[in-house]
């Protein structure tokens, strides 16, 4: 009985594993060995240079500006993003006054504002991208017009075209279009959470940031951990190559100011046409996202509380 059904339980994940193995790790292990190549991605004759292109890399100022821009994008939009979700999400759910037949509830109209937040989540990020691109055009943008308009003609920042804030004006834009996902996801965390415990935490005199820090975070905490894990690959990821290549000028400046290292990549293979050392760039990016998590899963690890 139990060999049969040790052979199942293979035979059931034989396919799956199969298909694991073809489309994921048989990549990234063409890639590591592609790095230490001189390939152009277009010719199929190409030589081994062993670590010349890691020694390229570590001499390459690009390559430590994107890695330094990802860094920002990695730490500060997880924190801003789940900061941001979870503060909506508090006070949608039980940030709430006290109401007749309900002491603990949210602000009123929550239902609409769920929606309104998780709106960007329907649109394509490049949709955004452009909208954005747009409102950040500082003679007929939105955004410098209702300045403008409020009487502050002084103040117009070249949002994309500023070194200075050109990063900046990028990571605003995927704060914008991440944070309603986790507005909704925090919402439905929080739904699960009895309300006895808020109630007895007022009846005892505590504060809404008391219960907020006390109760909600801590009960929170795994969905918090693991969207931060989330956060952190795709700031790493496709969403910041998206909008860093549809919005900013090169794409990637001005003068390299808002350059990521997976747009570095993109650059590096099919702009330049050195694909063996944009494989280089690509397993250093792999390496640094794996830290990454490593680093947020134990950091966060804590004892699991359950209710």
């Amino acid at each position: 009985m139990q060999h049969g059904k040790y052979r199942f339980i293979v035979g059931f994940l034989a396919a799956p594993l199969a298909l694991y193995a073809i489309f994921v790790i048989w990549p990234f292990i063409q890639s590591i060995y592609y790095s230490f190549t001189d390939w152009t991605g277009l010719s199929p004759d190409f030589e081994m240079v062993g670590f010349d292109n890691y020694s390229k890399m570590l001499e390459d100022q690009i390559f430590w500006d994107s890695l330094w821009h990802s860094l920002i994008f990695a730490l500060l939009l997880p924190l801003v993003t789940l900061g941001l979700a979870l503060f909506f999400a508090f006070m949608l759910n039980v940030g709430g006054r006290r109401r007749k037949g309900a002491a603990i509830a949210g602000v009123r109209g929550s239902g609409f504002y769920k929606i309104a937040y998780f709106f960007p989540q329907v649109l394509s990020i490049a949709i955004v991208a452009v909208l954005f691109a747009f409102a950040y055009n500082p003679n007929e943008g939105a955004i410098n017009g209702l300045l403008r308009a409020v009487g502050l003609d002084s103040v117009q920042p070249q949002w994309l075209g500023d070194p200075d804030t050109a990063l900046w004006a990028v990571m605003a834009v995927l704060v914008w279009s991440t944070v309603g996902f986790f507005v909704v996801l925090f919402s439905a965390g929080m739904a699960s959470i009895p309300k006895d415990f808020y109630e007895a935490a007022l009846l005892d005199g505590a504060s809404r940031f008391t219960t907020f820090f006390r109760i909600t975070v801590p009960l929170l905490w795994d969905t918090v951990q693991s969207g931060w894990v989330y956060m952190g690959i795709l700031a790493l990821g496709a969403e910041s190559f998206a909008v860093v290549q549809i919005m900013t000028v090169g794409p990637g400046g001005p003068d390299y100011s808002t350059t990521v290292l997976v747009l570095y990549v993109y650059q590096t293979a099919f702009r330049d046409g050195q694909a063996g050392y944009a494989t280089t760039i690509g397993v250093a990016l792999l390496v640094i996202t794996l830290a990454l998590a490593a680093l947020v899963m134990r950091v966060g690890r804590r004892e699991r509380l359950e209710f």
